[in-house]
């Protein structure tokens, strides 16, 4: 299968977003939508996308960084696509893209309702990182 991988367009986006439904991506506190938009509109992230060679979407990665660490978000591979490199292909990408702005660290998190994917990132390098993950839900602001 030839693949080509690009930087999302506004255009893209009803498509992406069913590709996060579909892998059961999205959680209940997320608006994917304003997700995609938001990483395509900040100056630090963006959304690569993975097309056939018929031009259909078969996976995605969201992108960014803080200016010192990288962040993968969003890695989805279209079920029909799978094992067939696309996801390892769209993590290189994400990694060339954080390089590229000389962010030299990629990071990511799993949830743990999702541990199938595990071994799949410790064969591309990436490991369990001992630190404690603390987080605050934040009230927003009308």
């Amino acid at each position: 299968m030839r693949l080509t991988i690009r930087s999302a367009g506004s255009k893209d986006e009803a498509e992406v977003v069913e590709l996060w439904r579909s892998c059961d991506l999205v959680a209940s506190y997320n608006d994917p939508s304003v997700d995609f938009r938001f990483a395509k509109d900040g100056a630090c992230s963006d959304v690569l996308i993975a097309e056939d060679d018929v031009g259909r979407v078969i996976g995605s990665v969201m992108v960014g960084h803080d200016g010192h660490r990288g962040w993968l978000y969003y890695l989805a591979a279209a079920e029909h696509s799978r094992r067939c490199g696309v996801g390892r292909a769209l993590v290189k990408a994400a990694e060339e893209w954080l390089r590229k702005r000389d962010v030299l660290k990629a990071q990511l998190l799993v949830r743990e309702t999702n541990p199938g994917v595990v071994p799949f990132y410790e064969r591309l390098g990436y490991e369990a990182a001992p630190r404690v993950f603390m987080s605050k839900r934040l009230e927003r602001v009308t």
